[in-house]
């Protein structure tokens, strides 16, 4: 294996249009009548709350402006699938505001008739060379003829790619978003082309598939380049074919170990594999491996990957199974990015001049100075004014020299954060004042989005004639595609603002990624999807947050996430520079920002699985078919691969090569770390350091400090077991008092500790009581399993004292509310103070239930995770996020400044004040002593040994963190494969599907490898059903429907918001497969094999009334889908539809009405769908 590593560019890449042609079936709306359909009348959705905003802004100078098609695309793999559904978390911060007045921006240079001109004179090129290639053959084909294609002068990471292909190695290529990885993909193509061979070229999305077929087609021609589709295909022998990866490994599924030309894939001699990191995927990574491994060797494999921390892994991983593989890396970006940061009132750069860690004006107590210091100054008034002209040049500088002194609690931190959240039109001034539009804006909940888009309809970002230009295209593509319009983003979309997420229709997104690219819309509020892969760059991505909700609460961004999205920022041949902007939220401020930017790339993990259409193809050699004349004999195909050639094939896996070359060099790294660690530490203890001082001090200075130093050691000691002793004092006098007012009125509590970063934080809260009196499991099983093993095994250590027996003694946990509105769990030992005050123990009105059960049963119900804050010998600190129901309780506790010292229960506990100034005069006692050592003789040199100790010290501390990401690195790497595997074929011989001792398919099995889906038994399972027989092809679609739902959400935006409910028909066929499905899922767990099986009624009857005839209109009326979300659940219905008449062993009618229900049901605008 080759390694290279250069820095990058990008390619220029315009976006070649399709021609639209389309021939579908348009069904006359009246035809049909939903008063004769076979579904019930809609069912009523609960009303939501809505929002809208305002605001005014002004536009910059527009960009580049290319011509705007549409078509319809193909492919069959759903981007959308995976976005965050979180629809009900809007901005908070978008608050409504008058317009002002509005300012209007000159254009830029408007070069789409260059970029025309170069994509024409592209084209010529690569048809002038593969005619020379065919007249006088290849052999003059290198480096210099592919990149005479371009105009421009390809960049250095470009050229060694083609020189590893020309090779004829297989490549890896990392490097960053927008470099112009497919310049290589299309260099290959060229090559390939030219000499009267194939090339496949594969993408995760079929977003993307379908904008590499624009592409291509606008390079090779049309005659060149074709596009496959699970069902059916556009110019299929075409020397260039473009995929989604999922067909290409259903292809190679039956070639593993034959040649290229036995295996299907006739002539083609490279496959390019775009977006290779998605190999990381936990849902779909697997397929790029069964790709790789499947894959004939004599097929070039050309990998195109964003920056991954492990690349030189993944190219040595191919190099291994599949054939010589060069590795080509680059990590400089082609258009610079620089880093911004927004608050409410500042718009700073994020890190230093350096580049090498924060700016110092974004840290907390930078800006909790300048605050102070401004609100200090409005208080003052007048009186301040001839002071203030004289410090006026000072202040600033002093706050910057005295920024870090001061330790914020988690109260102060949180009201920073607050007060600093911008608005969305505060960002958006300094994004116009700066020149940085357009901007594509990610926000992660599609109703976030939406608002968003709300917020900026009263805005002005352009001009006349752009307001001109959108208009006509608007009245075009509503001509051409009438149900495709999105009437909710019209009016925002005349402002120059859209949105652009799953709920909207594919056909609406591409327009507005067309005007986009014209210029014609500033602002695109995105979710993280558009990150992936589309050609869509903008001068600046603004980051809304650098976390999202998921159903296990917040979750942050990964460096890889945060880098794909920042990738978007910054059009070569554009902008000299792209921006990206983060903004501050409740959750994160500049410092979390810098951790993750500074994060830098992380590794490609392997999520290798097993799935059943897998097992059943790799073994499915040995079919029984029955023979047209002779009924009853049956013939057995033995072709089939045994258990251990098809283990052979899993244990090539990414992860299990991982597991074995990488994880031996990890473990020796760590061994050689590990024995350092212990020599090191040996060299930094008491007796070598008395060895050091008796060597080089005098044999009297010697004796001096020696006994200092054991006089020292020995009040630590005492001085450690008063503080122990004074710990326990107060543990005991606070468990006194907490029992004593546990049944009486909720007190108020101060809970004090220090976070892993050493950070103080003071919490005021509300006392509730014990763990032990809460009802729910969950804290009693946190407490019991995570903590109670640390207390027993180190309480021996400490002295507890008294004779009243362990359990009276022993740390007990509680439970409170926090100000900043969170739960806690914590022992005695983090409470700062007790008071006697608190919040009445009353119900609010006659009938309710008392407070302290009303916040029982709320902390009950947190199913989130708890997160540890601080750890002692004493017990643990947790904290979970409340939630809005807890967030009225929390704004009626006071902040620890209000409360009164006198008020504190512990003024009362006389052994706690004794056992206190105990340990205060022993630690006054510790201090004198270190002052006598450091006036003796000896003392200078005696430091010098200690500093160098010290200086050990810290680079075991460094070691130590090496080793902990080595252990991190390890755990991540686990061997996978063969144990699911065999877990499957378990599931799959019980079943009847598959006998893996006789190497034999059954029918059964049959179908389910033929089966394009999540559980491919399972929908075998369904399709094969004579429950279905007597279901019409409505019917049919309907049950179907059901299959194909996960992920699909009701997200009423409306007063009226209905869906259509499933006929009383559909309804018992489901409740009958729902028992299947309850005996089927306990097979799959009998054998530990997690694979979902989808069954949800809820909307089939969606699918039901749109297989009925029922038009867009009429289906979306008051709907409380979102559109994108309907379209869809058809489409994956459509696709199910249309493979059972292909698959084997179905029953002719069922087949029958699936063509039918498809064919029906495939109509605009589900027939635009791309």
């Amino acid at each position: 294996m080759r390694i290279f590593s250069a820095p990058s560019s990008s390619l220029p890449l315009s976006l070649p249009t399709l021609p639209r042609n389309v021939a579908a079936p348009l069904l006359h709306s009246s035809i049909f009548n939903s008063q004769n359909l076979g579904f019930c009348r809609p069912q009523r959705i609960p009303k939501s709350k809505t929002i809208s905003f305002s605001v005014q802004s002004s536009p910059p100078n527009a960009s580049p402006r290319p011509q705007f098609h549409l078509q319809r695309d193909f492919s069959d793999v759903d981007e959308d699938e995976e976005e965050d559904d979180d629809f009900e978390v809007a901005a908070d911060e978008y608050e409504a505001e008058p317009s002002e007045g509005d300012e209007e921006f000159e254009e830029e240079i408007d070069v789409a008739e260059s970029s025309s001109r170069f994509e024409e004179h592209r084209a010529q090129r690569v048809h002038r060379i593969v005619s020379e290639a065919r007249e006088f053959g290849d052999g003059f084909i290198d480096l210099d003829e592919l990149a005479s294609v371009y105009d421009f002068r390809i960049d250095k990471f470009q050229r060694m790619a083609i020189q590893a292909f020309l090779r004829g190695s297989s490549v890896v290529v990392s490097a960053p978003t927008s470099s112009g990885k497919t310049l290589i993909a299309e260099a290959a193509g060229v090559a390939t082309v030219a000499k009267g061979r194939r090339i496949f070229y594969t993408t995760p999305l079929k977003a993307l598939s379908n904008q590499k077929f624009r592409e291509f087609r606008d390079t090779f021609g049309e005659g060149n380049v074709g596009i496959l589709t699970g069902d059916s295909a556009v110019n299929r022998e075409a020397p260039i074919l473009i995929m989604t990866t999922e067909i290409l490994r259903n292809m190679l599924y039956q070639s593993v170990g034959m040649a290229s030309s036995g295996s299907g894939l006739f002539f083609v001699d490279v496959i390019v594999l775009d977006e290779v990191h998605y190999l990381s995927d936990i849902s779909r990574g697997t397929v790029w491996e069964e790709i790789v491994i499947y894959c004939p060797k004599e097929v070039q494999l050309i990998c195109l990957s964003a920056t991954v921390a492990n690349a030189d892994e993944l190219a040595s991983w191919i190099g291994q199974i599949h054939g010589t593989t060069e590795l080509v890396t680059s990590t400089k970006r082609p258009v610079p990015l620089t880093w911004h940061f927004s608050t409410k009132n500042s718009f700073l750069p994020l890190l230093n001049e350096k580049g090498t860690s924060m700016n110092r004006k974004l840290s907390l107590n930078y800006l909790h100075l300048s605050s102070s210091r401004i609100k200090s100054i409005k208080e003052d008034g007048p009186r301040r004014r001839n002071f203030r002209k004289h410090q006026n040049e000072h202040s600033y500088t002093d706050i910057g020299n005295n920024y870090s002194e001061s330790v914020l609690s988690k109260n102060d931190i949180n009201a920073i954060r607050r007060s600093q959240i911008p608005q969305i039109r505060d960002t958006l001034w300094h994004l116009k004042e700066r020149d940085m539009l357009p901007a594509i804006w990610f926000i992660f909940s599609r109703k976030g989005c939406d608002v968003a888009v709300q917020y900026l309809e009263d805005s002005k970002l352009l001009n006349e004639c752009e307001v001109i230009e959108v208009e006509l295209a608007l009245k075009k593509f509503r001509v051409q595609y009438p149900d495709a319009i999105r009437e909710s983003a019209v009016k925002g979309l005349m402002q120059g603002v859209a949105a652009h997420h799953a709920g909207c229709l594919p056909l609406w997104k591409s327009f507005i990624e067309e005007l986009f690219q014209k210029g014609l819309v500033k602002i695109v509020f995105a979710t993280e999807t558009l990150a992936a892969g589309i050609n869509m760059p903008a001068r600046t991505a603004v980051i809304s947050s650098l976390s999202k909700r998921s159903e296990a609460g917040r979750s942050q961004l990964s460096s890889n996430e945060l880098l794909q999205m920042a990738g978007r920022a910054g059009r070569r041949g554009i902008d000299s520079r792209g921006h990206v902007v983060l903004v501050q939220t409740p959750y994160e401020g500049a410092e979390e920002c810098c951790k993750l930017v500074f994060a830098g790339a992380e590794p490609l993990v392997s999520q290798f699985t097993a799935s059943y259409g897998m097992v059943l193809n790799l073994l499915a050699g040995s079919r029984i078919t029955r023979r047209l004349k002779d009924t009853d004999d049956v013939k057995a195909s033995q072709t089939g691969r045994t258990l251990e050639e098809a283990r052979k094939l899993i244990e090539q896996s990414f992860g299990n090569y991982l597991g074995s070359n990488v994880m031996v060099a990890a473990k020796e790294e760590l061994g050689k770390i590990q024995k350092e660690i212990e020599l090191l530490t040996s060299d930094v203890s008491d007796e070598a350091v008395d060895r050091k001082s008796r060597k080089q001090l005098s044999e009297m200075a010697y004796r001096e400090i020696s006994m200092l130093q054991d006089e020292l050691r020995a009040e630590k000691r005492l001085r450690t077991e008063l503080r122990h002793r004074m710990e326990f004092k107060k543990m005991t006098a606070l468990k006194c008092s907490l029992e004593e007012l546990e049944d009486g009125q909720l007190p108020f509590l101060c809970l004090q500790y220090k976070d892993n970063d050493s950070v103080e934080h003071v919490v005021t809260a509300v006392y509730l009581g014990k763990v032990d009196s809460l009802s729910g499991a969950n804290l009693k099983k946190l407490v019991d399993v995570d903590d109670a093993l640390e207390l027993y095994s180190k309480g021996p250590g400490v002295e507890f004292g008294g004779n009243g027996g362990l359990s009276e003694t022993y740390p007990s946990y509680h439970k409170a509310l926090g100000s900043d509105n969170c739960w806690y769990l914590f022992t005695e030992k983090w409470i700062k103070a007790v008071y006697r005050t608190g919040l009445p123990n009353v119900p609010l009105a006659q009938g309710d239930n008392l407070p302290r059960e009303i916040m029982k049963v709320l902390i009950d119900k947190e199913d989130k995770q708890w997160e540890k804050q601080a750890d002692s010998v004493f017990g643990s600190i947790w904290c979970v996020e409340g939630s809005l129901e807890t967030w009225s309780w929390s704004l009626n506790i006071p902040v620890f400044s209000s409360l009164a010292e006198d008020d504190e229960v512990l003024q009362m506990s006389k052994e706690y004040h004794d056992a206190t100034e105990s340990y205060k005069e022993q630690r006054n006692k510790v201090s004198r002593l270190k002052k006598k050592i450091a006036r003796t003789e000896g003392f200078k040199e005696f430091k010098k040994i200690i500093d160098m100790t010290n200086f050990t010290k810290e680079k075991i501390e460094r070691l130590k963190a090496r080793s902990k990401r080595l252990i991190s690195r390890i755990e991540q790497i686990e061997p996978s494969g063969w144990k699911e595997f065999l877990q499957v074929s378990n599931v799959l011989h019980e079943a009847r599907a598959l006998d893996i001792n006789a190497r034999m398919i059954f029918p059964l099995g049959e179908t389910a490898a033929a089966i394009r889906g999540e559980n491919e038994l399972w929908l075998a399972m369904i399709l094969r059903n004579k429950i279905l027989l007597g279901l019409k092809p409505a019917q049919l679609a309907a049950v179907y429907g059901s299959l194909v739902s996960e992920g699909i959400k009701v997200r009423p935006s409306k007063n009226n918001s209905y869906i259509y409910e499933p006929s009383s028909v559909v309804l018992k066929i489901i409740k009958l497969l729902d028992e299947q499905r309850s005996s089927f899922l306990q097979l799959q767990d009998k054998h530990g094999v997690k694979i979902s099986c989808g069954l949800d009624s809820q909307f089939s009857g969606m699918v039901e009334a749109w297989a009925s005839g029922l038009t867009w209109r009429e289906i979306m009326m008051d709907c409380a889908m979102d559109e994108g979300d309907l379209a869809r659940l058809l489409r994956r219905t459509i696709d199910l539809l249309a493979q059972i008449p292909k698959l084997p062993d179905i029953d002719p009618v069922i087949q029958n009405n699936a063509l039918i229900a498809s064919n029906v049901m495939d109509r605009p605008p589900i027939i635009w769908l791309l």
